[in-house]
């Protein structure tokens, strides 16, 4: 493979430059750029400048949120790979694509040589109750209801001792926040149909953290988005959702080799290309780990072959 000109947009409240560089091949370092983020840009302009600066690589070195704003960037762009050094709570990406993720020096390797593979990304389209707008990509997951929630009742200082455990603690009170209520669903340019659910995930990949595969027919490079819709309601709603997560799709699947996820009362899967979801009451929205507000509609749609990634 050819030398490729590097630009590494690292997270300084992640790690340093100075442990990032001992990560960097010694025969590298003469192909690198350096661009920081900050919390005002978490990494919009750092990508921008690396592009600017000749890079055909850029190596994102952070949690879930800066790989999201980096791939955003990047998104349609043929001007570059993307590379992940994952350092965050969840590295939910660099999980479900097999980057390493104890060891930068590893996936400094693993970016500098691999062929990018080309993966899809999702962009949402938010409307807030004001009627303001903003759009947004995500290349793992987005929603609203209990993962929503499990980040806005996520306490930090655990979080920052206890990694991705911090937000097991914060299932409880996310599934108390988490209430059904009334929407509107519009599949793939249809017609809209009344649903109710306390949670919707949309994914472009499907595994969580432990190895929980949330959403099994998950494929980050089939132009697809898999939905997740969760409707428990009560103590035997809840006892559904749970034998259809554990048993359905997870032994019974392996047991059988099952072919597609199985829906049951209180989960329904879903595969399309593009969704339209009207909420009869505002709720909190997430991108990739990001918590965005609450939002009264979304609009989703999928980007096929969007990013090359390493």
């Amino acid at each position: 493979m050819n030398a490729a000109r590097v630009g590494i947009v690292w997270n300084p409240s992640k790690t340093s430059r100075e442990d990032l560089e001992q990560a960097i091949p010694s025969d590298r370092s003469d192909d690198l750029s350096w661009h920081e983020t900050s919390p005002d840009d978490p990494g919009r302009a750092a990508t921008r400048a690396a592009l600017d600066a000749g890079a055909t690589l850029v190596l994102a070195a952070g949690g879930d949120g800066t790989v999201r704003v980096v791939a955003e960037e990047l998104a349609g762009s043929a001007e570059a790979d993307l590379g992940i050094i994952p350092l965050g709570t969840g590295n939910l990406l660099a999980r479900n694509l097999g980057v390493p993720l104890s060891d930068p020096a590893a996936a400094c390797d693993r970016a500098f040589s691999e062929e990018g593979t080309e993966i899809d990304l999702g962009w949402v389209e938010l409307t807030r109750a004001d009627g303001g707008t903003e759009r947004h990509a995500f290349a793992v997951m987005a929603g609203f209801g209990i993962d929503a929630h499990m980040i806005t009742e996520t306490d930090e200082d655990l979080k920052a001792r206890a990694g991705w455990l911090a937000y097991v603690e914060s299932l409880g009170r996310a599934v108390a926040a988490s209430e059904v209520i009334d929407l509107q669903l519009a599949r793939d340019g249809g017609a809209a149909i009344d649903e109710h659910a306390h949670t919707l995930i949309v994914g472009n990949c499907g595994m969580l953290q432990g190895g929980i595969t949330l959403l099994p027919d998950a494929d980050p490079s089939d132009g697809k988005l898999d939905l997740l819709l969760l409707r428990a309601d009560g103590v035997a709603g809840w006892a559904d959702t749970l034998r259809n997560m554990v048993w359905d799709n997870g032994v019974k699947r392996m047991l059988t080799g099952g072919d597609s996820a199985e829906s049951s009362a209180s989960a329904a899967h879903e595969r399309f290309t593009a969704l339209t979801v009207d909420l009869a009451e505002p709720r909190v929205f997430e991108v990739d780990g990001d918590e965005l507000g609450e939002v009264s509609r979304i609009e989703i749609s999928v980007q096929p072959g969007a990013l090359r990634v390493r």
